[in-house]
C-alpha cells in the first residue's frame, strides 16, 4: 500500500518531467533538421528569410507570419479556456529551467535543498563550493538555452561559423552573451518572481477563465475552510469534526510560486500539481483521496460534469481551424520567383523620326528558389518586343538582380491627338529551365505618345 501512495504522489510530477523532457529534446533537435537546406522554422533576419515547415519565405512573402501569429495566440486562449495556465507549469521554459536548476542541480545532484518537496525553505547555509558548481553547470546550459533560442533566427551552420569568428560578429555574440546572462539571473536571482510579477499571461489569464475551465483547486466541502471570503487565514487545520484537512501544509511547502492553494484561484498558480501530489500521500494514509484535485469549479462546486465542449473552446477550435487553413492555403501559393517593376520618371522615348517608342522599365528579379536558374521573360502584347535584356540570365539561389528593361513598339498602338495613352500589359515572367513551375505574372502598362507629340519628331 505504502509503494502506491508514493506512486500516486508522484504521478503528476513524472508526467511533467516526461514533458519537460520531450519539448527539450524537440526544440533541440528541430532547427538541425533540414529538407532540402530548408529549417521547420527559421526566421533569418540576415538573409531575410522564412523557412516555415521546410519550404523558403522570403521577407516579401511574410503576409504568412500574422497567421502564425494569430494561431499561436489563439491556441494560447484555447489551452487557457480548457486548462488554465497548463502552459506554465508544463511547457514553459521558465519552469523547465527552474526545475533543472532548484530540483536537479541543488537538490538531487548537490544536497543544497533538502528535499524538492519543500520549496519554500532556502538553500543550507555554507556550502559554497557546492553553490558555485551549481552557478557554474546552470551558466553552460544557459548558453546551450540562448544558443538553442537563436538557432530559430541564426541557423545553426551559421552559427557556429559565426563563433568561430567573432570579430567580424559581434552584434551576434552580443545578443547571444545577453540572452545567455538573463537567462543565468532570471533562473537563479529572479526566480519564480518572473512568473508572479513580470510575465503578462498571468494577468490575463483571468479573463479566459470560466466555471468548466480546469485547474488545481482545493475542495473546500471536504477538506474545510481555511481563508475567508476576504482571503483572511482563519487556521491552519480547520476545527470541523468532518474536515478532512490535517493542516500538514504540504502543498504550500512544495508550491514552487509560494501559495496556498487552500486560499482559492491565485494569478500566481502555474498549474503544475505539485499540490495536489504533495496531498495524495497525507490524504492516502487515511484512505481518502486528495483535497486537491485538477478539476473545474463546475465539478467540484456544484457536481456538474465539466463541459469541455462549449462555446468558447468551440468558437477558438473554428478560429484556430481557419487560421491553419488559411496558413496551409496561403503557404501552398509560394512562388519561387519575385518580380517587382517600377517605371523610370521618363514616360518614354521616341525615336527614328517618330517610328519607335521606347519605354524604361526597372526590373527586380529575386530567385527564392533553392537553386540557380536562368530567367526571361514575355509581354502580352505582340506590337510590343523586348530590346533589353536580349536573352536569358542567369541567378543564383537566393539571390535578386536589378535589370533595366527596354520594351519597344515600332506600331501605332493607340491614336490620339490630345494625349498621352496608357496601355495595360502583362509581364510573364519564367524560368527557362523549369516553366511550368517557376512563372509569374505582373501587370504594368507602356505609354504611348499622343499623335501631336509624335509629329513634333517627324518634322
Amino acid at each position: 500500500m505504502a509503494c502506491d501512495v508514493n506512486y500516486e504522489s508522484k504521478q503528476h510530477r513524472k508526467k511533467r518531467y516526461i514533458v519537460f523532457g520531450i519539448i527539450t529534446i524537440i526544440s533541440l533537435v528541430l532547427p538541425f533538421i533540414r529538407i532540402n537546406g530548408n529549417h521547420i522554422f527559421l526566421l533569418n533576419f540576415a538573409e531575410k528569410q522564412l523557412n516555415l515547415l521546410f519550404t523558403s519565405f522570403d521577407m516579401q512573402e511574410l503576409y504568412l507570419m500574422p497567421f502564425i501569429l494569430i494561431l499561436l495566440f489563439l491556441g494560447v486562449f484555447f489551452m487557457t479556456t480548457l486548462g488554465g495556465r497548463v502552459w506554465c507549469g508544463w511547457s514553459c521554459p521558465q519552469t523547465i529551467f527552474r526545475t533543472i536548476y532548484r530540483d536537479l542541480l541543488q537538490t538531487k545532484l548537490l544536497n543544497l535543498r533538502r528535499s524538492i518537496n519543500n520549496k519554500q525553505a532556502p538553500t543550507k547555509k555554507g556550502m559554497y563550493l557546492q553553490k558555485t558548481i551549481a552557478i557554474i553547470l546552470w551558466s553552460i546550459l544557459a548558453f546551450i538555452a540562448a544558443s538553442d533560442f537563436i538557432w530559430y533566427f541564426v541557423p545553426p551552420e551559421n552559427y557556429f561559423a559565426y563563433l568561430q569568428d567573432p570579430a567580424n560578429h559581434t552584434v551576434f555574440l552580443g545578443f547571444l552573451g545577453g540572452i545567455t546572462a538573463f537567462i543565468i539571473y532570471d533562473v537563479i536571482l529572479l526566480k519564480e518572481n518572473f512568473c508572479v510579477y513580470i510575465c503578462p499571461y498571468a494577468r490575463v489569464q483571468s479573463v479566459m477563465f470560466d466555471e468548466d475551465t480546469i485547474q488545481p483547486i482545493y475542495s473546500e466541502s471536504r477538506g474545510g475552510k481555511i481563508y475567508d471570503e476576504h482571503g483572511v487565514k482563519l487556521w491552519s487545520k480547520p476545527p470541523g469534526e468532518y474536515d478532512d484537512c490535517t493542516g500538514c501544509e504540504a502543498c504550500v511547502r512544495v508550491c514552487p510560486t509560494h501559495i496556498d492553494i487552500r486560499k482559492g484561484m491565485q494569478l500566481e498558480c502555474i498549474n503544475c500539481l505539485e499540490c495536489a501530489d504533495a496531498c495524495v500521500p497525507v490524504m492516502g494514509k487515511l484512505g481518502k483521496e486528495s483535497l486537491i484535485q485538477w478539476t473545474s469549479a463546475n465539478e467540484d462546486e456544484r457536481g456538474i460534469k465539466t463541459k469541455y465542449i462549449r462555446f468558447r473552446t468551440v468558437a477558438y477550435g473554428i478560429a484556430l481551424t481557419l487560421a491553419f487553413i488559411g496558413l496551409m492555403y496561403m503557404g501552398s501559393t509560394k512562388e519561387h520567383m519575385l518580380l517587382n517593376i517600377n517605371r523610370t520618371s521618363e514616360l518614354y522615348k521616341i525615336k527614328d523620326g517618330g517610328k519607335t517608342v521606347e519605354n524604361v522599365y526597372t526590373f527586380l528579379f529575386q530567385n527564392t528558389d533553392s537553386k540557380d536558374h536562368k530567367y526571361y521573360f514575355e509581354v502580352n502584347n505582340k506590337d510590343i518586343k523586348i530590346v533589353r535584356p536580349s536573352k536569358p540570365f542567369s541567378l543564383k539561389a537566393r539571390k535578386k538582380e536589378r535589370k533595366i528593361v527596354i520594351l519597344r513598339t515600332t506600331k501605332t498602338l493607340i491614336d490620339t491627338e490630345k494625349k498621352d495613352t496608357p496601355i495595360p500589359i502583362t509581364i510573364k515572367a519564367f524560368a527557362t529551365d523549369d516553366k511550368d513551375k517557376i512563372v509569374v505574372l505582373r501587370h504594368t502598362i507602356f505609354f504611348y505618345p499622343s499623335e501631336t507629340v509624335l509629329e513634333k519628331y517627324k518634322k
